[in-house]
């Protein structure tokens, strides 16, 4: 393993990232490929010759490649657009980040980007819960679904294989009344954690499970299709990653990194999410079709700094709950 990385590492010094670096700007991104194009689009219609370049992969696939090229004192990407605000804030305590203080920050919630500007949520995709609609009972709190009407069909993505999901249990684990102990209350109810968000839909959606812990746009877009599935948005609120942007102190094209950040957070640039079916970040943005006003929608509170440091310890807390490493 270590032989190979070497060999990866070295192949990346050597300038064989898959990326021209003649480009104007050049972003590596978690987003769905659809998704990553369409925001690239968008930005090269305002800012008409800008050549753009875009690498897509999972969050930790693109650090994994990112921090070979650090390490081989190559890296590539100009920007960031990943899934979580916790992986960024690893980075700019390592002083990977560059601090940009956007004008179109005004526009946004305090708590959606980092107060020094080194990065800034580009949309809200909360974790709530989604239900068959043949199911008996339908949930509107987290409590429910540790309640005996919902014992042996409740199904959830595990944080080993979910940032996402690390995400929504470090969350939850910092409400009172839920916390670690509720998740000792679903293990005992017969609820399951294993996999990702897919395979949440996938269970509850052909009815192997009659309820689900899930990302929103998920169980959203599937209902538009005709699925018998609904969304829910507890009243004790949700958890949320945020896909943040954020500037690599090591890049050549700071002025153009510049204005990708500043598109991404425009009033354009987060109808573009909007339209693509996610919760813009931007306060007076409207919702896409399926989701109640934003009014109704408590996001709960994480802190990033504090996510990052107990990282580690939380996983371990939740596998000892629930017997899983995936």
């Amino acid at each position: 393993m270590k032989k190979l990385l070497s060999t990866f590492t070295a192949l990346v010094a050597l300038g064989f990232s898959g990326v021209v670096n003649a480009a104007d700007l050049v972003i590596y991104t978690s987003q769905p490929n659809a998704d990553a194009q369409a925001t690239i689009d968008g930005f090269k219609v305002a800012n008409p010759g800008v050549d753009v370049e875009w690498v897509r992969d999972g969050t930790p696939q693109i650090m994994a490649k990112l921090n070979a090229e650090i390490a081989a004192g190559n890296p590539v990407a100009d920007v960031l657009l990943i899934a979580d605000t916790v992986t960024l804030e690893r980075m700019k305590q390592a002083g990977q980040l560059l601090a940009y203080k956007s004008p179109e920050a005004k526009n946004f919630d305090a708590a959606l980007y980092d107060a020094d500007g080194y990065y800034y949520s580009t949309k809200l995709i909360t974790t709530g819960i989604m239900y068959n609609t043949q199911a008996a009972m339908k949930p509107t709190s987290w409590a429910d679904l540790a309640k005996p009407e919902a014992k042996g069909l409740v199904t959830m993505p595990s944080p080993v294989a979910s940032g996402a999901a690390l995400i929504h249990a470090q969350t939850l684990a910092a409400v009172d009344g839920l916390g670690w102990d509720y998740y000792k209350q679903l293990k005992d109810n017969g609820a399951i954690a294993a996999g990702g968000n897919g395979g949440v839909l996938k269970a509850v959606a052909s009815g192997e499970k009659a309820y689900g812990v899930v990302v929103d746009y998920m169980p959203i877009r599937e209902k538009a299709k005709g699925a018998p599935v609904e969304f829910v948005f507890p009243k004790e609120g949700v958890s949320a990653v945020t896909e943040p942007a954020a500037i690599l102190s090591s890049t050549k094209h700071q002025d153009n990194a510049k204005k990708f950040i500043d598109y991404l957070l425009s009033e354009n640039g987060q109808k573009i999410a909007a339209g693509l079916g996610y919760i813009p970040a931007r306060n007076g943005i409207d919702l896409p079709a399926g989701y109640p006003a934003r009014s109704e929608i408590k996001v709960l509170p994480l802190n990033a700094a504090d996510a990052l440091k107990n990282s580690e310890k939380d996983v371990k807390t939740f596998s000892d709950i629930f017997g899983t490493k995936g």
